[in-house]
């Protein structure tokens, strides 16, 4: 999830003229030749006792106001008004209120963050989730993942991979994203995707994913791909940093640089539906990769 600004880099068929978007769909790319046979790693699917807290052996709850970089506007709480299972999903709500956390920051929204840190994390694969997103003028729902060494050399050298983001002022577009030292925030490496007949993805469920490989980031909606991410696509004297174990992440930010803050047209509350998130190793891999504590 970028921290400021907007990208420039864009592919397939859509044209920007100044802040507004011509066009729709990006084009198809060719699948790699050979479709590997996934074998499921993770998952969480949802199915607790509606109104339960999420799975505590999976994920962590992060909390905070302080905008993540991102002049953000939102608290992420660890209250079941912002984060729930219900009815087989995930439900991250984002209300408009007035909430104090116990670090004395205030703020007008809340909402919920949840992370796989310290949980679960993974190289390689194909990571996927079935989201019905929200809609609205300064809603920011994202699906994404870091670098578990984050703590080390810190962020972006840590790697960033966002499989899904969408902004409210583009409705029938999300963003796939690599964000890397030398090529983050508006400067990450991205491509948009946008649904045939001016669908909105906030409409229905769509399947977000990236398929990993060792120097390819392939990106997926329902199973179309649309953006492949290899070295050759990074700045010159730039590293790929995509060769380690990553972190999962789901949030609704509201407001911050790219979105803009909600206005009169914003309705809340708004919420994100997961149905379940999957990861997924090369089943003729001899090692997964992955890292569950």
């Amino acid at each position: 999830m970028r921290s400021g600004g907007r990208r420039a880099a864009l592919l397939g068929t859509i044209l920007f003229v100044g802040a507004g978007v011509i066009a729709v769909r990006a084009p198809a790319q060719t699948p790699p030749a050979t479709a590997p046979a996934w074998k499921l790693i993770w998952s969480d699917e949802f199915n607790g006792p509606n109104g339960s807290a999420v799975d505590s052996s999976k994920w962590v709850t992060e909390t905070g106001g302080g905008g993540f970089g991102n002049n953000e506007l939102e608290y992420y709480t660890s209250r079941l008004e912002n984060a729930s299972q219900q009815n087989g999903s995930l439900v991250i709500k984002v209300v408009e209120e007035k909430y104090t956390g116990l670090d004395g920051v205030s703020r007008n929204y809340t909402s919920a963050r949840l992370k796989t840190q310290g949980k679960f994390s993974q190289a390689y694969g194909r990571f996927e989730a079935r989201i019905k997103i929200p809609r609205g003028q300064g809603i920011w729902p994202a699906f994404w993942m870091l670098g578990n060494d984050i703590d080390k050399p810190g962020w972006p050298a840590c790697g960033e991979i966002d499989i899904m983001e969408n902004i409210g002022k583009e409705p029938t577009l999300v963003h796939g994203t690599i964000h890397g030292p030398g090529y983050s925030g508006g400067k990450g490496i991205g491509s948009p995707y946008a649904l045939p007949d001016d669908q909105s993805f906030a409409d229905d469920f769509h399947i977000f994913a990236v398929e990993w490989e060792p120097n390819a980031i392939r990106f997926y909606v329902d199973d179309h791909l649309y953006a492949t991410r290899t070295p050759a696509d990074l700045p010159k004297g730039t590293k790929w940093v995509y060769d380690h174990p990553f972190f999962v992440l789901l949030n609704v930010a509201v407001g911050g640089y790219w979105p803009g803050n909600p206005d009169s047209s914003t309705v809340f509350p708004q919420t994100m539906l997961v149905d379940y998130v999957r990861v997924y190793s090369r089943a003729s891999s001899q090692a997964t990769n992955s890292v569950q504590h």
